[in-house]
């Protein structure tokens, strides 16, 4: 494990306590190039969560409160007419960040919620015919609350399918929760939380686990795994392309994270459901049935060759 990997962990178990594996596959995904959305009950950490990772890497950290009146350009941006000059200027928007919180994502219509997209598979934004490039590194965290559905637009296939990661935070083990409820009298969590490393560090090491060598036979192990999905009788769309591309990252970020110089089909089957699960489309029945997807997930693993 490197030493930036190691400082960056240590750091985020300081604010969050008891969740070390969704620290780690958090951690997988931001040194994989993805992003993460955090699907989960209000109150479990997710802010706090965006905002300590933000000052870990010394990075610019903007919230947006989505809502169904947000518009567009509430998040990218737009330009400013200048009565003095007779001018227009542009005013960037909150997307123009290192680490953007897209709270409650599901709250914005789909109009609002696609102003994302471009951002997340390119790193740029195209406002009124100019392309702009966003900061190195840019990571968007987006939260939902999965329980309550009333004046909410439901992620599209399309939207879900940019995101690297879907990941629940649960709930804190019984031990960490009355250690939460013990530190209430002192400074919050984040408030001693220093930077532990630099953002020209981040992208540097962003660039080292991106070229981790990934094995011929692990690269068609990847293959077979998306291409099962999609003979998968249970689902009605199986992952696409970036699915599988997201996988071979996501496979990357966890061995980085392992302290691996190589990808190993451990690692593949380590984020799979992680990773695979949310782009995934259940057929009628399956839905009806209450089908888990990551459940769904590892049964497709089992019926795919684990390369030697």
């Amino acid at each position: 494990m490197s030493d930036l990997v190691s400082r960056l962990r240590d750091n985020l178990g300081r604010a969050i306590r008891g969740k070390e594996r969704e620290i780690d596959l958090l951690v997988a995904c931001f040194l994989g190039g993805g992003n993460v959305l955090l699907n989960d009950v209000p109150g479990v950490g997710k802010t706090t969560l965006a905002k300590a990772i933000a000052k870990s890497i010394a990075g610019g950290f903007r919230r947006v409160q989505f809502t169904p009146d947000l518009l567009p350009a509430d998040i990218l941006g737009g330009s400013i007419y200048n009565p003095k000059e007779g001018s227009f200027s542009f005013r960037k928007g909150p997307v123009f960040t290192n680490v953007l919180l897209a709270d409650e994502i599901n709250r914005a219509s789909p109009r609002t919620q696609s102003a994302l997209l471009e951002a997340m598979a390119e790193g740029q934004v195209s406002i009124e015919g100019t392309t702009h490039a966003l900061p190195d590194p840019f990571w968007v965290i987006a939260t939902q609350n999965p329980v309550e559905s009333h004046g909410t637009y439901p992620l599209p296939e399309a939207q879900l399918d940019r995101f690297s990661m879907q990941l629940a935070m649960g709930y804190p083990p019984p031990e960490e929760e009355e250690k939460i409820l013990a530190d209430l009298g002192g400074p919050s969590p984040l408030a001693g939380l220093d930077a532990v490393t630099t953002l020209e560090e981040v992208v540097a090491e962003r660039a080292r686990v991106q070229s981790l060598h990934v094995d011929e036979d692990v690269r068609r192990y990847i293959v077979d795994i998306v291409r099962a999905t999609r003979r998968e009788p249970r689902l009605a769309l199986g992952a696409s392309p970036r699915g599988g591309i997201a996988l071979y990252r996501m496979a990357q970020g966890w061995a980085a994270v392992q302290g691996r110089e190589a990808v190993l089909p451990d690692d593949v089957k380590a984020v799979a459901g992680k990773t695979l699960a949310h782009r995934l489309v259940l057929e009628t029945k399956a839905r009806y049935s209450g089908v888990d997807k990551e459940a769904l997930v590892a049964d497709v693993l089992e019926g795919v060759r684990v390369p030697v």
